[in-house]
């Protein structure tokens, strides 16, 4: 039997300031999704840190704690023009600029003997297109590139192999990389009420294909 979308826990990360930034519209948004909730669903946000050696295991250590029934993962992609759910994480850490433990990590496996990839198990064509029909810019990315964005959802995904929600259907978790905000010198259309807006859409669609 089908239970109510409202038993869902959902939980949406995001990632605390980096590279000189004094903020992050993901973190700001896992936050702010966090403390105002949603109306069909127990949501529960977590800001993790910017960093290769610690955000998978305090992601990790979150989806433990709240045995979530889907992890929606959001991370910063400055130079894009849309909210971008992504279709692989990739079995590769990569870094262009340190992380906030001065790590950079080149050419190295996230998980020596896992995978060379993971595929979203979010629909993230519905999403794509849910969000478009919002009236908000949104588009389908292949890859989560390899920096820690790629990083927590290949250690998520890893996880929901192995791993099923309370309500017993398996776990499902994808990441969404959303544009800059105009204070970081985004586009002007892309404000935090309006991220906000396509991430509820993304979360309402998510929900409705459980249903």
């Amino acid at each position: 039997m089908t239970l109510p979308t409202a038993h869902l826990t959902v939980l949406v990360t995001g990632f605390e300031p980096f590279d000189g930034a004094d903020h992050n519209p993901s973190g700001q948004l896992a936050r702010r999704l966090g403390e105002l909730g949603h109306p069909d669903c127990h949501l529960i946000g977590e800001v993790l840190p910017v960093s290769f050696a610690r955000a998978p295991a305090l992601l990790a250590a979150a989806i433990e704690a709240h045995h979530p029934d889907v992890v929606v993962m959001l991370g910063l992609a400055e130079n894009r023009h849309a909210i971008t759910p992504e279709r692989v994480a990739i079995n590769w850490a990569d870094a262009r600029i340190a992380d906030n433990d001065s790590a950079l990590p080149t050419d190295a496996p996230l998980e020596p003997h896992g995978p060379a990839a993971r595929f979203a198990l979010l629909p993230v064509t519905q999403i794509a297109l849910a969000i478009e029909n919002a009236g908000i810019a949104a588009e389908v990315s292949l890859s989560a590139g390899s920096y820690v964005c790629n990083a927590v959802m290949y250690t998520a995904l890893g996880i929901a192999e192995q791993t099923a929600g309370p309500l017993g259907a398996p776990l499902q978790a994808g990441f969404i990389h959303v544009p800059a905000t105009p204070q970081l010198g985004g586009d002007p259309r892309f404000t935090l009420d309006e991220l906000e807006r396509g991430i509820r859409v993304a979360i309402t669609t998510i929900i409705g294909l459980r249903a």
